[in-house]
This record gives structure tokens, C-alpha cells and sequence, in this order.
């Protein structure tokens, strides 16, 4: 008897833990699923009824924004700063993450400390900087200024992912590595890097997402040539008021870069989460 109440109430809160589990993902889902309603609807339809799915199907927003260059662009401006910036991001933390965690120098803790305050000062603190810093060199409204202005938060953020994934490797890999001959750069991609591939993947997904989010200062240092998509659509308002429909249909196509890098560095993340100190 014993036996059969405790497994009727085990059963009971399982199908509890399954009610909440889906209760949470429809809360998460809800806002995406009616950006993605609303992209597919007329700014009248949008502003005088209130529907769950459209009542006039329509491709017009999405073919406004695949048509026109002053909007489409704004995806390959963004693309092209936030690639560069994934890139050095890496490139410059790899190193310095394998310094942190192999080697003890003077000040090391607190270098370690103030790369992290980088990351947690707001973005517009260093607005006028950077603004200052890129128009006496000419780099204003060019890729590689908002690349290299995501640096200082990327870069800290890369570091400090790294160095724990790092930390984790026994150092007995390297001293093996030397004693077989092997040299640094060699040991570090062919040995180290594999081992160490899931926070890379990870690193390089927080840095995308970063980066790809980030308004403030890639809208004051681009004008048109790399403007981002993220200030292109504040163009939808008009005297009329907001263009809705458009302005859904971007914030539906802003969503797949993530949803693909998720998808190609899914089992890193999971490796990561699981493994790493993030």
C-alpha cells in the first residue's frame, strides 16, 4: 500500500514538474511568437484588431526589407563588425587567458580584476572616447572601429570564460608536450586548443551576442556605410507613427544570426556550461 501511494505521488509530481516546464517555456516563447504574427500582418490590421494569428497574410514587410538596400545593408554592416570582433576577441584572449592560468606575475590578480571592470562599466561611459579617439585617426563609420570598440567588453568577457576552462587542463599536458618535442604554437593547436574547444565555443558565442545586442556604441560610430541594423530601425517612425509590420519583420530576421550560431556551437555551450564557470 506504502509502495502504490508513494508511486501515485511521484507520478503526481512529475506531471507537475511538466506543467510548470511547459508553462515556462510558452511564457518565453509568447513575445517571439507574436513578433513573428506581427511580421506577417498590415500596420492596419496591426493597430485596429487583436488576433493570435493574421487575418490578412502578408509577405510585404519582409519583401520591404530584402529590397531595399538602406535596410538590408544594416544586416551586413552588423555581420561584418561583429565577425571581425568574435575574431580578435579570441585571437587577443586565447593568449592571455593561457597566461592567467599558467604562469603567476606580479599584479597578475589585479590586471585580472580590472580587465573585468571593463565589463561591468556601461557603455556610455566610453561613448565620447571612443567618438574622440576614431575621428582623429579617421575610423568613423567603418567596421573596424565598432569591431575594436567591442573589444573592451568582449575581450575581458573572453578572457575570464577561458581562463577557467583553461585552469581545468592539467599542467602535466604541457610539461608532456615539451618533453616530447613539441613547441609552443604547435602544442597550443594542435594539443591545447582541442581540449579547450567547448569554452571556445562558448567565448565565442557570448562575444557574438554581445556584440551583435550592443546599440549605443555602434549607433554613435557609424553614420551610413556601417550603420548597424539595430539603428536602422529607428527609422520606421514616421509622422504617421511606427511602421509595426516592418519594424517586426526586422526584429524576426535580427534573431536568426543568434539562432544559428546557438545551433553550430550547441554542443560546445552544453559542454561549457557544464564544464566551465559560466
Amino acid at each position: 500500500m506504502m509502495n502504490l501511494l508513494s508511486t501515485r505521488h511521484a507520478a503526481r509530481q512529475r506531471s507537475y514538474a511538466w506543467m510548470v516546464l511547459v508553462a515556462y517555456i510558452v511564457f518565453l516563447m509568447l513575445p517571439l511568437y507574436w513578433l513573428l504574427m506581427m511580421s506577417f500582418k498590415t500596420n492596419q490590421e496591426i493597430l485596429s484588431t487583436f488576433s493570435l494569428w493574421p487575418q490578412e497574410f502578408t509577405l510585404q514587410n519582409y519583401v520591404t526589407i530584402l529590397s531595399d538596400s538602406s535596410w538590408y545593408s544594416g544586416y551586413i554592416n552588423s555581420m561584418m563588425y561583429v565577425v571581425m570582433n568574435t575574431l580578435i576577441s579570441l585571437a587577443v584572449a586565447l593568449p592571455a587567458a593561457y597566461a592567467f592560468s599558467r604562469y603567476r606575475f606580479l599584479g597578475d590578480k589585479h590586471l585580472f580584476f580590472w580587465l573585468l571592470t571593463n565589463r561591468m562599466a556601461p557603455p556610455a561611459v566610453f561613448v565620447l572616447p571612443f567618438f574622440q579617439l576614431y575621428s582623429a585617426f579617421g575610423l568613423i563609420d567603418t567596421h573596424i572601429a565598432v569591431a575594436l570598440a567591442h573589444c573592451l567588453f568582449n575581450v575581458p568577457l573572453a578572457v575570464w570564460i577561458l581562463e577557467g576552462f583553461m585552469s581545468s587542463v592539467p599542467r602535466e599536458i604541457d610539461e608532456t608536450a615539451y618533453i616530447d618535442g613539441y613547441s609552443f604554437p604547435r602544442f597550443f593547436t594542435k594539443i591545447f586548443t582541442p581540449l579547450i574547444a567547448p569554452g571556445i565555443g562558448v567565448a565565442a558565442f557570448f562575444c557574438f551576442m554581445f556584440s551583435w545586442v550592443e546599440l549605443l556604441i555602434a549607433r554613435t560610430l557609424t553614420v551610413t556605410d556601417a550603420k548597424p541594423i539595430s539603428a536602422i530601425m529607428t527609422r520606421t517612425v514616421s509622422a504617421s507613427g511606427l511602421d509595426w509590420g516592418v519594424l517586426a519583420a526586422a526584429g524576426m530576421l535580427t534573431v536568426i544570426p543568434g539562432a544559428l550560431v546557438i545551433y553550430f556551437v550547441r554542443n560546445h555551450i552544453a559542454k561549457g556550461f557544464a564544464l566551465g564557470r559560466v
